[in-house]
C-alpha cells in the first residue's frame, strides 16, 4: 500500500488481549486487572474461562471498565454438550463470537478432523440462531500433513463458511511452517479474529513481545480486510511479567502505520 493510502489515525485499532495472558493476576484480582488492561488503551477481551464468576458479575466487571468481550474460548465438549447453556452465558456477558481453542489429541487424524468439522457444522447453525458465530482456533498441529493432507485446509474446507469462522494464531501457524498471507489469499474473508502473538524464530520459535519477533506486522494488517479480521487479541503464552508484556506489545501495535 503506497504511502498515500496509508492512515496512520493513531495505529490498529481496535486492539484486544486473549485474557490467558494474565491469567494469574485475574485469579488473584479479577475487576483489578480488568481496570488495569483499561487503562493501558485495551478496549477488548477474549476470555478463556470466568474464574468461577458468574456470567452477570463477568458482565457487571466489563461494564465497570469500559471493557467489551466479543469472543470466549469454550471447549469442544462444552460446544457438543452444554451449548444452551453456553449460549445463555454468551448472551448475558455480551459475546459475538464462541470459539473452540483446539482439538484433543485423540481426534487429530484425518477422520477425527472430518468428524470435528461436521460437529462444527452442526453446532454453528444453532450458535448462528443465536446472533453469534462458532469459530475455531488453531494451534501448529493442525498445520503438520496426515497422509498427504493438511488438517487446516480439511477444516477450511469442510467447514461451511455460514456457520462457522476461523480464528487465526498468528503464532502457532508460523510454528506450523505454513505463511498466513497465503492463508488469506486462499481463504478470504474466514479469518474476523487473529491471535497477535510474536515469535523470535526457528528452530525454537520463542514467544516474546509483539514487535520484539519476526513476524510481518505491518504485512499481515496490511491484508486484514481481504482475511476478514475485525478483531486482534494480542496474547502471550508464559510472560515474565503479563502486564508489562502486554503494556509493550500493545505500544507496538499502536504504532503501526495500518
Amino acid at each position: 500500500m503506497g504511502s498515500s493510502r496509508r492512515a496512520r489515525a493513531g495505529g490498529l485499532e481496535p486492539v484486544g488481549v486473549q485474557l490467558y495472558t494474565v491469567r494469574t493476576l485475574l485469579e488473584k484480582d479479577f475487576d483489578g486487572t480488568l481496570a488495569e488492561l483499561a487503562g493501558i488503551g485495551y478496549r477488548e477481551v477474549e476470555f478463556a474461562g470466568y474464574y468461577g464468576r458468574s456470567p452477570g458479575a463477568v458482565r457487571g466487571a466489563l461494564d465497570r471498565t469500559g471493557l467489551a468481550a466479543p469472543s470466549a474460548h469454550v471447549p469442544i465438549d462444552s460446544v457438543r454438550d452444554e451449548l444452551p447453556s453456553v449460549l445463555d452465558a454468551a448472551r448475558v456477558i455480551g459475546h459475538q463470537y464462541l470459539v473452540v481453542p483446539w482439538l484433543p489429541e485423540s481426534q487429530r487424524t484425518l477422520d477425527g478432523y472430518r468428524a470435528a468439522a461436521d460437529l462444527l457444522n452442526r453446532a454453528g447453525q444453532r450458535v448462528k440462531r443465536s446472533g453469534m458465530q462458532l469459530t475455531y482456533h488453531n494451534h501448529a498441529f493442525e498445520f503438520a500433513a496426515v497422509d498427504g493432507r493438511v488438517p487446516y485446509d480439511i477444516l477450511l474446507e469442510r467447514c461451511d463458511p455460514r456457520f462457522v469462522a476461523f480464528e487465526m494464531d498468528l503464532y502457532w501457524i508460523t510454528k506450523g511452517g505454513r505463511d498466513p498471507l497465503a492463508y488469506f489469499a486462499r481463504w478470504p474473508g474466514r479469518f474476523p479474529l487473529v491471535h497477535v502473538k510474536d515469535s523470535a524464530g526457528a528452530p525454537e520459535h520463542r514467544m516474546v513481545d509483539v514487535g520484539d519477533g519476526r513476524i510481518p506486522w505491518p504485512a499481515i494488517f496490511a491484508r486484514r480486510q481481504q482475511a476478514g479480521i475485525r478483531h486482534s487479541f494480542v496474547e502471550h503464552d508464559n510472560p515474565a511479567d503479563p502486564l508489562t508484556s502486554v503494556r509493550r506489545s500493545y505500544a507496538y501495535l499502536r504504532s503501526l502505520e495500518v
